[in-house]
């Protein structure tokens, strides 16, 4: 940016940004679950615990833009890895929330050990993305 521009450029800190940042990625997230057989169902699968787990990042910056980005992606992680080990458990309740789209979205609908990688790939990715763009 030159001297004097007085742009404003999107940076995650909090705020809008990180608001734009994870209601677009919803967005793209639900165009892959929606996708149907345009993607392979395992690219979808992995795609989708990818970026969800990007979008957890977006939303813990959202809630705590002044924690350090370290502890909000692995905050996120957390949370992923937890969600996850939910899916272990089986109660009546849960299974109905499940059936439902927003619950089977929030709350996935079976546990895969694979998962945990999509995870820390997302988590990985959202923090690679808010360095550049607070470096540029």
């Amino acid at each position: 940016m030159l001297k004097g521009d007085r742009r404003r450029r999107c940076r995650p800190h909090g705020g809008a940004c990180d608001l734009v940042l994870a209601i677009g990625t919803i967005a793209v997230g639900l165009i892959v679950h929606l996708s149907g057989n345009l993607l392979p169902p395992i690219v979808r699968d992995v795609l989708g615990d990818a970026l969800w787990a990007t979008m957890m990042v977006w939303w813990m910056s959202v809630a705590a833009p002044r924690v350090p980005l370290r502890t909000r992606a692995l905050a996120a992680l957390a949370v992923c890895i937890a969600v996850e080990l939910s899916q272990r458990y089986h109660t009546p309740l849960l299974h109905a929330l499940r059936r439902t789209l927003p619950g089977h979205l929030i709350l996935g609908s079976g546990y895969d050990p694979r998962d945990f990688l999509a995870y820390a790939a997302g988590v990985a990715f959202a923090v690679v993305l808010a360095h550049g763009m607070r470096n540029e």
